[in-house]
């Protein structure tokens, strides 16, 4: 729900930005537009930014940790493990 209602403001920040370019009131608007776009693209980034939660325990050099949480899109606990020589952090679904 919030990620849509960023987005939301973005898409719109970023129109008021075209809008402000189109109509030569280019200083004060378009900096709306472009807070909107930096936004817009981190929200849309943060998705490929974040691992994949495996389904099987990584390989022999990770430790498990004792965090653990519960998964928003599959509401299902996740425990996360780590490779202590790279700091490595690797995210298996229970």
């Amino acid at each position: 729900m919030l990620r849509a209602v960023l987005i939301a403001i973005g898409a719109a920040a970023v129109v008021l930005g075209v809008i402000a370019l189109a109509t030569d009131l280019f200083q004060p608007v378009a900096v709306i537009g472009i807070w909107g776009a930096i936004l817009l693209i981190l929200i849309l980034v943060e998705r490929v930014i974040y691992k994949p939660i495996r389904k099987g325990r990584p390989g022999p050099a990770f430790q498990r940790t004792s965090e653990r949480f519960v998964d928003d899109e599959t509401g299902r606990t996740v425990t996360v493990f780590v490779d202590p020589s790279t700091g490595e952090r690797a995210y298996v679904q229970d």
